[in-house]
């Protein structure tokens, strides 16, 4: 049997329900596991175990009297640590942020505390989440669990991290290019960046989504049926709707699919990864799918333009810093960041128009479609020493070609893995919808975990 570290969040809530287990007994097990891989993944920023253990009691007992207070009443979850939780600070990543207790939970922690879930830690995280690995100037070095040699990822490293090792069934992470994706899928795990506006944040940026990270796509599902309501805090944030998340495989008969093994810029497509992209697509045929060769829709001049514009906003922030707390920012980001010093304001708006065209696109590209699979990222995790995929500053963002145009555009994507390298390390196929339909992508998730080959046992550190 199972520890219980390992059960879903769904197995735990029965459990509670049929008195088979209970929040104290589970969250033991969760600390128990974060005890013994710690030393080696650094996953996990400010854990908090004698506050996770006062909110297991009380939900204990919440269960004993019949009367659960939310959906995930006594669930163990962790929460990326730029998402505010009050009382903790929030450093970014960064040692260049000054620490300070924040005021207040954020939309979707305050969301998971009125559900009952019990927050055992934050996770970690790059500096300003500007990396696709687990580089910081703050955090230890997280590793891989799959291969301790290889980044998890980024920049939701901790919390990909953590879900792969079984620090308990869901988490929660942030995205604005591929940071739930990427790391989901170098991990084998499921990871929804959601429609835009759909699960609300504070502060809200363009492309910028909060979404959960979960060992199964239902577990996704049940905590985006948590995080996934409106807040005054987000302007931006979705009006309410009634959502029917789904709970089990979705038919997927009829479904035009699109299939992009390669996207066109960027990184090519590791061979491995193509692979088993394509077995998934037929996999989706075989189950009544009608699958479409589609073609690829970015350009360089998009990938380009919008890396100009963030270099030109880093670089404007961080002239904003005292030199002090500038020096102390990871020389990736800085180095990547200084061009922009030079940056003419017609570069900067011709990148900035670049958000707009690439959204354009990626919506046009599912017009005729369902669904669109491509791979969440091109290549397996690179080195873990490494900043990005060439460790090299002025190249930071070639793998994630794949995925930020889904943030660009606001559609919802998913990543689930679909198979295994060579050296045993996971791939993540990742499946797009239309605008707004959430639901619609977890349900093809759902459906794939069925249709999939078998997985290999989760990794132990």
């Amino acid at each position: 049997m199972p520890v219980p570290a390992d059960l879903t969040a769904r197995e735990l809530l029965d459990g509670y329900r049929t008195r088979t287990l209970s929040p104290t007994e589970v969250l033991d097990s969760v600390l128990e596991r974060m005890a013994a891989d710690e030393p080696r993944l650094h996953a996990t920023y400010a854990p908090d175990p004698e506050g996770a253990r006062t909110a297991a009691r009380e939900s204990e007992k919440r269960w004993a009297d019949g009367a659960p207070i939310g959906a995930l009443d006594g669930v163990p979850v962790t929460i990326k640590e730029n998402i505010a939780t009050r009382g903790t600070p929030s450093p970014l990543g960064t040692a260049a942020t000054v620490l300070q207790p924040a005021a207040a939970d954020a939309p979707a922690a305050a969301r998971l505390r009125e559900a009952g879930a019990v927050i055992v830690t934050k996770t970690t995280m790059p500096d300003y989440g500007m990396l696709g690995s687990s580089q910081s100037s703050f955090h230890p070095l997280t590793r891989n669990p799959w291969d301790l040699s290889r980044t998890p990822g980024g920049s939701s490293s901790g919390a990909a991290a953590a879900a792969a090792a079984g620090y308990g069934p869901l988490h929660l992470g942030t995205d604005i290019g591929g940071s739930v994706r990427q790391p989901a899928g170098w991990n084998g795990i499921v990871g929804l960046k959601p429609t835009f506006g759909r699960v609300p944040v504070d502060p809200p940026y363009v492309g910028r989504v909060i979404g959960p990270m979960c060992r199964t796509a239902a577990d996704a599902s049940l905590l985006m049926s948590v995080i996934g309501v409106p807040d005054p805090r987000d302007h931006t944030a979705l009006p309410a709707a009634r959502i029917d998340w789904p709970d089990s495989p979705g038919d997927v008969r009829g479904l035009r699919i699109g299939l992009l093994p390669s996207v066109g810029t960027g990184l090519d497509t590791d061979p491995e990864i193509r692979a088993a992209v394509e077995a998934a697509a037929r996999a989706f045929e075989a189950a009544g799918a009608v699958v479409i060769p589609a073609e690829p829709f970015t350009t360089r001049e998009m990938l380009d333009g919008i890396d100009r514009f963030w270099r030109a906003r880093a670089f404007a922030d961080l002239a904003k810093l005292p030199e002090e707390r500038r020096r102390a920012v990871l020389p990736a980001i800085t180095d990547w960041a200084a061009s922009g010093e030079t940056m003419t304001g017609s570069e900067v708006f011709h990148g900035f128009s670049q958000i707009d065209a690439m959204a354009v696109a990626a919506n046009r590209a599912l017009a005729d479609l369902d669904h669109l699979l491509l791979p969440t990222a091109p290549i397996p995790p690179f080195a873990v020493e490494y900043a990005s995929v060439f460790d090299d500053p002025q190249r930071p963002f070639e793998h994630i070609a794949t995925s930020l145009p889904f943030n660009m555009s606001g559609q919802p994507a998913v990543s689930v893995n679909c198979g295994y390298t060579a050296g045993g390390l996971p791939i993540g196929l990742q499946i797009v919808g239309r605008r707004f339909d959430d639901a619609g992508v977890l349900a093809a998730a759902l459906a794939y975990e069925q249709l999939r080959p078998a997985q290999r046992p989760w990794p132990s550190v």
